[in-house]
């Protein structure tokens, strides 16, 4: 009895569930009979016809484009780029698409004689484009001296940014004998430190950059009290000390890597407004700022090195450490104050060089380091004067060979140069040997 009743209910439940597939298959069906457009455009619609609508350059959105051909007809409205994509079912022939001119939106107006309908055939792809320019975008056109006095005054921007940086480097080479091949991870140091107070700490840029040239020069003086010091008094030659030199490079490379990644950070106020009224210049304000504060530096840099006393010592000790420390100079002493002097300029130069770029990077002063070798050594070894020099033209060619190369070889020109001035003045433009300056 039992057995027969839970038999039945088996059988009733079955019943159910059957009836219930038939009523979902059949709602499936009625709804594939009642759309049968959709059917017909994922299955039956392979080809594309890729229609663009423009005016002056720019998509024209909300326009209705169709498709028309052998009894089949479809459309579409064009998004906010002015695309449209259109399937057809087959690629034999041409097919016809027509732009409505009444769905133009207000303002958009079509050229008289404009053709709103063309044909179109498919070539060996299954695509096709039919493009539709209501009124072509105007083209400016810049002159060859228009753009040579831009790309020059922009290379005296960046010569004096490199300057900064290659003066640095040229005072530590005229007092040590040392090529510091870390000179660049100074440079990314003194960025690193104006972000850290800028934006880390939230402080006016106004301030973090004077702070961020102070704890540079700490910097620099913590290297060689804990570092170049104590190698000197080993009695390490020149070979060593660079060799030492490129190890730390890449390991401070590596920790600003560690602590700011692999991406780009921006100082604030990198992004200023054109200053209008230049003609075919473009320089912003954060532009002139720059070029303001690394001519003031350089000619108090100028005046220090040639005026004071500690100057003048420096340049005794570049012409002859043994006669100066006879002549009673400390020479351990000025060597610091150098380091120090060197890191603080390199520090600044970071803080520039981020704003001209723009960005920071944790490689930013190794992609210049070459750079800052280039325009010590054309302008002279050992001497601060000729590496301004030097860097001026760096800057100018590296700026304006861009008219002639492409952008990616613009360092390469100017190495080039340096090569070419070389064979022909190897001691460089201003190179003497007994004075630094």
């Amino acid at each position: 009895m039992t057995t027969t009743r839970s038999s039945r209910a088996h059988k009733r439940w079955r019943r159910a569930f059957m009836a219930l597939l038939a009523g979902v298959f059949s709602g499936v069906m009625l709804l594939g009979l009642a759309n049968p457009a959709v059917a017909q455009t994922e299955e039956d619609l392979p080809f594309t016809v890729n229609v663009n609508v423009r005016t002056g350059g720019e998509g024209v959105e909300g326009v209705t484009v169709a498709v028309s051909g052998r009894g089949f007809e479809g459309e579409g409205q064009t998004d906010e780029n002015g695309r449209v994509a259109l399937g057809v079912p087959d690629k034999d022939g041409a097919w016809t698409v027509t732009v409505d001119a009444e769905s133009l939106p207000e303002g958009t107006e079509a050229p008289e004689g404009f053709e709103f309908s063309r044909d179109v055939t498919f070539g060996a792809g299954s695509s096709v484009a039919a493009n539709f320019t209501l009124e072509a975008a105007e083209r400016a056109t810049t002159s060859f001296w228009d753009q040579f006095a831009s790309r020059a005054v922009n290379g005296l921007n960046f010569g004096l940014m490199l300057a900064l940086a290659a003066i640095g480097a040229s005072l530590v080479f005229g007092t040590t004998g040392l090529s510091n091949f870390a000179h660049g991870e100074m440079v990314t140091f003194g960025a690193l430190a104006a972000f850290l107070f800028a934006v880390g700490l939230d402080l006016p840029i106004w301030v973090a950059i004077p702070l961020a040239v102070v704890v540079s020069a700490m910097f620099g003086f913590g290297m060689d009290a804990g570092l170049w010091r104590p190698l000197r008094r080993k009695g390490l030659g020149t070979v060593q000390l660079m060799i030492v030199s490129i190890g730390l490079s890449l390991a401070l490379r590596y920790i600003f890597q560690m602590f700011i990644g692999g991406g780009t950070e921006n100082l604030p106020g990198a992004a200023t407004s054109t200053i209008p009224g230049l003609g075919p210049i473009r320089l912003s304000i954060t532009d002139v700022v720059s070029m303001g504060v690394s001519i003031v530096v350089i000619i108090a840099f100028a005046w220090w090195l040639m005026r004071t006393r500690i100057g003048r010592a420096t340049r005794a000790v570049s012409d002859n450490p043994s006669l100066a420390a006879a002549s009673g100079i400390d020479v351990d002493a000025v060597v610091r104050i150098v380091w120090i002097m060197a890191a603080a300029l390199a520090g600044l130069s970071g803080v520039l060089w981020a704003y001209f770029r723009p960005g920071i990077k944790w490689d930013m002063g190794t992609s210049i380091l070459l750079l800052i070798f280039a325009a010590i050594t054309l302008g002279g070894l050992g001497t601060a004067f000729g590496a301004l020099l030097g860097s001026i033209i760096v800057g100018l060619l590296v700026e304006v060979s861009t008219l002639w190369i492409p952008s990616d070889l613009k360092y390469v020109g100017a190495l080039v140069v340096l090569i070419v001035i070389l064979l022909f003045r190897p001691q460089g433009l201003l190179g003497r040997r007994e004075r630094i300056g």
